[in-house]
């Protein structure tokens, strides 16, 4: 669990390194003979959707556009690049999102937003987007067809909710994270709580001395990862139980240690 954890936050890390990098790529190239004779919403010249998922994603941008009025492309690559006349192929406006996996970088995703969507989904949106599905731990288990969707959905998913600020869902390597925050949030608090007096069964002092530390850790990193990301109510709540079961077990194991050392001072 640690170790995915870790992985999770140096993507992170990642992510926020090439923040202002990620979406305005620019093409280096301008080849409109790669671009299809016909009008698509996907040009996948790396081949990483089936037939039926090509089918299917471009009935389901088509009639989303038709909808909503935005517009949302798809461009895959590896070798070869249409570049700069994918713009004038699609009539990329301020309305538009342009969705790019190529497997060559780093990340496979990148994205070239309008301006029209960091009105609803700001530029850390974007980061954590590229981050959470473009990243080679999640392209390797679920492919690039699946990161390629899962981005796609997110978006839409966003627009409907009229903007976030945060991409929805909370995978497993973030939840653990958010769970190990609590569970180390409830250890300082129970040890804080923890008698050092006589005839003290509470030391609301200490507690309130550290309580930024506890809170930040249960409250900051446990709580608010999950109730921004999700409406299911069992990882709050396991967050929550987890807190608590440590606070206790901290402050108990703190308690019989003070009043032995009381213990061998009055011995």
């Amino acid at each position: 669990m640690l170790k995915k954890s870790f992985n999770g936050a140096i993507i992170f890390c990642l992510g926020l390194v090439i923040m202002f990098s990620m979406v305005g790529r620019s093409f280096a190239y301008d080849n409109p003979d790669l671009l299809p004779k016909e009008q698509t919403p996907i040009i996948d010249l790396a081949k990483a959707l089936s037939d039926q998922q090509r089918s299917n994603l471009e009935n389901s941008l088509n009639s989303y556009e038709k909808e909503t009025g935005w517009k949302i492309r798809v461009l895959s690559q590896y070798e070869k690049t249409p570049g700069i006349a994918v713009k004038d192929y699609w009539n990329l406006d301020e309305r538009s999102l342009l969705i790019i996996a190529d497997p060559r970088g780093g990340n496979l995703l990148s994205f070239n937003v309008g301006d029209a969507y960091f009105a609803l989904m700001p530029r850390i949106f974007w980061v954590e987007l590229q981050t959470r599905f473009g990243n080679q731990f999640f392209v390797k288990d679920n492919g690039e067809d699946g990161a390629i969707l899962a981005s796609i959905k997110a978006v839409e998913t966003c627009l409907d909710r009229g903007g976030c600020e945060v991409v929805p869902g909370l995978p497993k390597e973030q939840w653990q994270w958010t769970l190990l925050t609590s569970l180390l949030g409830g250890i300082i608090a129970g040890f804080a709580a923890s008698p050092r007096k006589e005839n003290e069964s509470f030391s609301i002092g200490w507690l309130l001395l550290l309580s930024p530390l506890w809170i930040m850790l249960f409250g900051i990193f446990g709580i608010a990862p999950v109730v921004t990301r999700t409406s299911d109510i069992l990882p709050l709540t396991r967050n929550i139980l987890g807190f608590i079961g440590s606070a206790i077990g901290a402050y108990l194991i703190a308690e019989r240690k003070f009043k032995n050392s009381d213990l061998n001072k009055q011995s």
